[in-house]
């Protein structure tokens, strides 16, 4: 069974988010990186980079498959997870301390759609 953590919200696309104020700490959910595998390379957006909720924000590769990771919330880039580029495997390691961006929330309601912990497991059976 996958590692699913209280507190955090979550996508259908397998995305958690940590909100902190108005940022969005977003990463992928133990579930994700188990179905991939080895995960060999994350391909993060930049600083700066502004997105819409449901668009493509990067992707992870691993042995297996490539998946493209989708940002739960409307906004802008400010920190990305530079660790990543030579330790992508830290994702395995630790799903949730493995954050890939923080984006500055442009409209929280993008929150509402998301699920929490409880709905989430129920969304993986």
């Amino acid at each position: 069974m996958s590692k699913i953590v209280e507190g955090l919200l979550y996508s259908e696309s397998h995305e958690w988010v940590k909100v902190d104020g108005n940022v969005a700490i977003i990463g992928v959910s133990d579930f994700a990186q188990s179905e991939m595998g080895d995960i060999t390379y994350v391909d993060m957006p930049d600083i700066d980079d502004d997105f819409k909720a449901g668009e493509d924000f990067g992707a992870l590769e691993s042995v297996k498959t490539s998946s493209e990771l989708i940002t739960p919330v409307s906004g802008k880039v400010i920190a990305r997870n530079d660790s990543l580029e030579d330790s992508p495997e830290l994702i395995n390691e630790d799903a949730y301390a493995a954050w890939i961006v923080k984006i500055e929330m442009s409209d929280s309601a993008d929150l509402d759609s998301l699920m929490n912990a409880k709905a989430y497991e129920e969304f993986l059976k």
